[in-house]
């Protein structure tokens, strides 16, 4: 850089040269954001947006180092965007929950949407993955974009990868998505399978079942939650996620037996679950 004989820098230079730096800094933004908006531009049609980011205050017990290449492939795009379509009839409540544990262990840029054919959502609705994060427009800050869109769909549905378009389809199939990515998953195959075994048991009769079915699946969390504290292992799983929420959701958890009451307590000791209690019945 070009001096004065007395060896000081040209204060016209320096102040060029910081410019020169501004505008390389938000060229750099501009490009992270159209790479961004490249990714999600065939996103369904959303008429209201409420980006948000969850900030979990509780230390999550997945505490794996997992690399996100080594679980979804190298992306040279500027956000991984899973995009979550759901109708706000029955919010999915297990994956609210992995989101907040999502963002304990990734930078997830969250957004909320409401699809226009949706007439209107509470707004308990909009804000369920947490407050407005100051740095949303900045993608490249992020490791994972997670945008729930509110839309009359019959079940929910999951898009990763939107250039892709790879579908996903069913709560349970987009629970263990998620959840895969927290690298918490049980080693053992027979653990694994019992977890499945519970998952299905939460969507099929407690979620989709009739009260006698409901009743049925009470009966055998009371029994399983008597020889443990969790459903599988020592420690909180994906089938207590799943089966938790179902309890919830469907407005068993007064008339639960013992076991399956402490259960849900020691869920909502541990704060994932505080996300779902507004939106309880």
């Amino acid at each position: 850089m070009p001096m004065y004989q007395n060896g000081e820098v040209d204060p016209a230079l320096q102040a060029l040269e910081a410019r020169q730096d501004e505008i390389l800094r938000r060229l750099y933004e501009l490009k992270a954001a159209v790479d961004g908006l490249a990714k999600t531009v065939t996103t369904p049609d959303a008429d209201l947006d409420a980006t948000t980011l969850s900030q979990g205050s509780t230390a999550s017990v997945f505490t794996g180092t997992t690399d996100l290449d080594s679980l979804l492939g190298k992306d040279l795009g500027a956000l991984r965007d899973i995009v979550i379509n759901a109708n706000p009839t029955r919010p999915p409540l297990s994956l609210l929950v992995l989101h907040g544990l999502l963002c304990q262990k990734y930078r997830v840029l969250s957004s909320v949407h409401v699809h226009s054919s949706v007439s209107s959502v509470p707004p308990q609705l909009l804000s369920c993955l947490g407050p407005r994060h100051a740095d949303s427009y900045a993608r490249h800050h992020f490791q994972l974009g997670f945008t729930l869109i509110w839309k009359d769909v019959p079940h929910v549905q999951m898009k990763f990868s939107t250039q892709k378009m790879c579908p996903i389809e069913g709560e349970a199939s987009v629970a263990r998505f998620l959840f895969r990515l927290l690298a918490a998953e049980p080693r053992d195959a027979a653990a694994a399978t019992q977890v499945d075994g519970w998952i299905d048991t939460a969507v099929f009769q407690m979620a989709e079942g009739s009260a006698k079915e409901r009743a049925a699946v009470l009966r055998a969390l009371n029994s399983a939650l008597g020889r443990g504290s969790w459903l599988v292992g020592q420690e909180l799983s994906l089938a207590d996620i799943v089966c938790a929420s179902s309890v919830l959701q469907t407005g068993s958890a007064s008339s639960a037996p013992p076991n399956v009451q402490r259960w849900l307590k020691c869920c909502e000791n541990l704060g994932y679950f505080s996300c779902i209690s507004p939106l309880l019945p």
